[in-house]
């Protein structure tokens, strides 16, 4: 593993595409007002150009298939999917494309992009810790970016809730999303 220091960034320079296998995008939700749940998505294909001599020329770009959301319990999944949530018969793909790249500290950056979500757009910047870089066994070079943003589901249109009798709802607004980033570059 490199450090991210101004020449190690410089060396990273190149495109590179998502490794599903060890990559996570993921989301926690507060259930009940008592607990969360986490969940992720399954299925997946992204792209980064990474400009390590001009960090803001960097670009990215991701494409979800709302179809593989998956928090472990199949009833609940099936009521994601469904219009009262994600509407995937409509809108079966959520995408974020960057627009600006910042570089914030020696190891961190500020992604800001447009997510769309069941048709929705709005920009969001996601901070992203760089994690290191290595060659792997098989002579991949690969790079590794952690990163979460909290969003507020309503505006994207996803409005279902249930009230509970105590007070509260079912499900909050906000919602955390999780990127555990492995990317591999390109030949």
């Amino acid at each position: 593993m490199t450090t991210a220091s101004a020449p190690a960034l410089t060396g990273l320079t190149g495109t590179y595409t998502l490794d599903p296998a060890h990559t996570r995008i993921g989301f926690v939700a507060r259930h009940a007002m008592v607990t969360k749940v986490r969940g992720a998505f399954n299925e997946f294909t992204g792209t980064a150009a990474l400009d390590g001599a001009n960090p803001a020329s960097s670009r990215v770009e991701v494409t979800i298939e709302a179809s593989s959301i998956d928090t472990r319990n199949a009833q609940r999944d099936e009521h994601l999917r469904s219009n009262d949530f994600l509407a995937m018969q409509e809108y079966p793909k959520i995408t974020f494309v960057s627009t600006d790249v910042r570089q914030a500290s020696e190891t961190t950056f500020a992604v800001t992009g447009d997510l769309t979500i069941k048709g929705v757009t709005r920009s969001i910047t996601i901070p992203f810790e760089f994690e290191g870089a290595a060659k792997d066994p098989f002579g991949n070079q690969r790079v590794g970016f952690d990163g979460s943003v909290t969003i507020n589901r309503k505006d994207y249109g996803v409005t279902w809730n249930a009230a509970l009798e105590g007070g509260g709802v079912l499900v909050s607004d906000k919602v955390t999303l999780e990127f555990e980033v492995s990317a591999i570059k390109n030949a």
